[in-house]
């Protein structure tokens, strides 16, 4: 039915084709909630179906410990596509089903036991914010961009582009596992993996000559410095006014040793003096991809039409590699890069580039700040939806940190203490703090 559909269209949906089963899939955070409410309703409304829930970000676990509990019928976790096939055969075989149920049933029933045992330990966020990234600010860290403020990438090369993909999550896409160019000798599946590659690539040569993609981006150098766990952006180099302040949350699972980090240690607090800076960016390949993929289907050819999004997928994320290696030259750190491309995919260069929504930053909400900063929507034509996805789909978006230390982490679980002094610093309540972060609670909300 597409995304975005409420709950009681699909529930009318259901019954007015006499559906067998309902299949949900939730691309990122909100839709976990959304999920919940569809089993809420399925129940209230005393459906009798099976529920199917995938996507990226639902796991077994999830499904078992937040939706399932919901719903009286059959809430079975699917981990992709080609595992619907026996699953959904099994739901509705008069033969098999009782059993599959029964032990799908006791193997829900043991992750929600699992689940109820005593967890890591969790540091209070005071203790924790003593233990954050040990840094020793120093001026020949911090480098200074070319320049600051908005620039636009209208139309940008697709052909400059296609130099940059990492093919290796393109085979993923086809249920292929294994890494490029190895997966293409592979003894199980080299020749499919080789044919699959080839149309890629003949598909890739008309886009890139016909330029029924666009490629369009922004991106931006900011005045910025650490206040607390946060970022403070400022209007120009006088820093005499914020612009903006990006909120970050920080670690609190107990480690031996090891810092609690927050994407806020990597930016230079004031009080050093020191004249720091952050980068953001837009970018998005999407632009004629509803067109190409229409234009596939209505000639019946859904292999053209899912290959197209897969390839529009790949060029958003070189387009999100080759503008970071700009940006790594214009702030002045990366003008001495000798790195292949090899190199570049496998991130052996200083700096990072998180995204909201992702382990280091799992708040999506965040991505409203920096679409204001960009005017992302007027200069590279991308929206956020009501949940803070982007669209079009074949898009990427995040910040840049330049320090040395600055690297990739993971959230991990948080506290109560955390999530209302967040829910504070952004001017939320707790309840709409608690939806957004619902996958990193270490707790279990009131309501």
């Amino acid at each position: 039915m597409g995304v975005m559909v409420p709950c009681e269209r699909i529930l009318e949906k259901a019954k007015e084709s006499r559906a067998d089963l309902i299949g949900l899939s939730g691309l990122i955070t909100p839709s976990l909630d959304e999920m919940t409410h569809v089993a809420r309703e399925m129940e209230r409304l005393g459906f009798t179906l099976p529920l199917l829930i995938g996507g990226a970000t639902t796991s077994r676990a999830h499904t078992a410990i937040k939706i399932a509990p919901h719903y009286s019928q059959p809430v079975v976790h699917v981990l992709d596509a080609s595992r619907a096939v026996p699953v959904t055969t099994n739901l509705l075989s008069e033969e098999s089903r009782a059993a599959f149920v029964a032990q799908h049933t006791a193997d829900y029933e043991q992750l929600r036991r699992t689940h109820s045992q005593p967890k890591h330990k969790l540091i209070p966020i005071d203790a924790a914010r003593e233990r954050r990234t040990p840094i020793e600010w120093r001026a020949e860290d911090v480098s200074l961009p070319e320049f600051t403020g908005v620039r636009v990438l209208d139309d940008f090369p697709l052909a400059t582009l296609r130099e940059y993909i990492d093919w290796t999550p393109f085979f993923h896409t086809w249920e292929l596992k294994g890494v490029y160019p190895r997966i293409l000798e592979n003894e199980t599946y080299g020749e499919q993996a080789r044919t699959l590659f080839a149309e890629a690539n003949t598909l890739l040569d008309d886009i890139v000559a016909k330029k029924l993609l666009r490629a369009r981006g922004v991106y931006a150098f900011f005045p910025a410095s650490a206040a607390g766990d946060d970022v403070e952006v400022y209007a120009d180099e006088a820093r005499a006014s914020a612009a903006a302040r990006f909120h970050f949350l920080r670690q609190q699972t107990a480690k031996d040793g090891d810092p609690l980090r927050s994407l806020g240690d990597f930016v230079a607090p004031a009080r050093t003096g020191l004249r720091d800076h952050i980068g953001a960016f837009a970018v998005t390949t999407g632009v004629g991809l509803k067109e190409l993929c229409d234009g596939f289907r209505a000639r019946h050819d859904d292999y053209n039409a899912i290959m197209s999004e897969a390839i529009a997928d790949r060029l958003a994320e070189a387009f999100a590699e080759c503008l970071h290696e700009r940006v790594r030259r214009e702030w002045g750190y990366g003008r001495n890069e000798n790195l292949s491309k090899a190199d570049m995919i496998r991130e052996q260069y200083r700096g990072i580039r998180p995204a909201a929504g992702y382990p280091a930053c799992p708040d999506h909400t965040e991505k409203g700040t920096l679409w204001r900063l960009l005017d992302v929507e007027k200069n590279a034509g991308m929206i956020l939806t009501e949940s803070f996805a982007m669209w079009p789909g074949s898009s990427v978006s995040g910040l840049y940190f330049a320090h040395p230390e600055s690297r990739y982490f993971t959230i991990g679980k948080i506290g109560r203490d955390q999530v209302v002094d967040y829910a504070g610093r952004k001017g939320m309540t707790l309840g709409e703090a608690e939806r957004w972060l619902a996958p990193n609670l270490g707790y279990e909300p009131a309501n």
